[in-house]
């Protein structure tokens, strides 16, 4: 196992220990709003865990105690121009929320305090969301003239049902962590202190398992289509007519499959 603590570049921190990763966003101040820095940050940590084999499972948390991340830093993204804010902020957060989501590693989002806007997206992308009993969560949006634009009107809807997702999208209003749990917007809600103890428990739960199966369970329920090629492929080579494929095409004659 590896025991590594690394800011990529000051919002974003990076750990791992003991099969698990914790990615934390890191900027407190300002309740840990995601700018430009740090999606690229992001970006980055998620390619380096993907390509760590010891990692099994991902926790990822927002530093403090108030915010897991109020959302997408309005002052960053507002200030673009509105081809910038297409081909740079909601296309680089489509792709560093798909990094997320499809992970070959579990993940859980450990939801420290309030999720809004491009905060909750981010939550939606983890595989399981454990959330402190004074989280909030919100899609005010449309509040500011805008609505969500990391794939929030996919995966909301995906979790708690078209609409529960209307009614939190079309109001902009809060839902405290209890509604969030009946509605299936998260799979737990436990005591603020003890939310780390807990995902770090599940993660330990997880990462105990065969780490291949786990991974596999994963892509075949999300229906990772790439992931069931190369089972497909995989099983195709392993047969007779695999072999002979392969052996023919060596020859250079043509093949005798005997469906076996």
């Amino acid at each position: 196992m590896t025991d590594d603590a690394s800011p990529a570049a000051g919002h974003v921190v990076l750990s791992v220990d003991d099969w698990i990763a914790t990615l934390t966003l890191d900027r407190p101040a300002k309740l840990n709003a995601i700018d430009p820095a740090m999606l690229a940050e992001l970006a980055d940590a998620l390619e380096r865990i993907d390509r760590d084999p010891e990692v099994r499972v991902l926790v990822v948390i927002g530093a403090g105690e108030r915010a897991f991340s109020a959302g997408a830093d309005v002052n960053a993204w507002s200030a673009l121009a509105p081809l910038d804010m297409w081909r740079v902020w909601v296309r680089e957060g489509h792709r560093v929320l798909q990094r997320l989501a499809s992970l070959r590693q579990p993940t859980i989002a450990a939801i420290n305090g309030i999720a809004f806007g491009g905060g909750l997206e981010l939550a939606l992308a983890a595989d399981i969301r454990i959330a402190a009993d004074g989280a909030l969560f919100a899609a005010p949006e449309v509040t500011i003239g805008t609505l969500p634009g990391w794939a929030g009107t996919l995966r909301l809807p995906a979790a708690i049902g078209a609409a529960r997702a209307k009614q939190m999208i079309f109001s902009g209003a809060r839902v405290d962590a209890a509604t969030a749990e009946r509605w299936g917007l998260v799979n737990e809600v436990v005591p603020r202190a003890e939310l780390m103890n807990r995902a770090r428990a599940l993660a330990r739960e997880i990462a105990a398992n065969a780490p291949v199966a786990v991974q596999l369970a994963k892509a075949a329920i999300d229906g990772d289509v790439s992931t069931m090629e190369a089972l497909a492929g995989a099983l195709a080579a392993s047969t007779d007519d695999g072999q002979e494929g392969i052996a023919a095409f060596r020859a250079k004659r043509a093949p005798t499959f005997t469906g076996t």
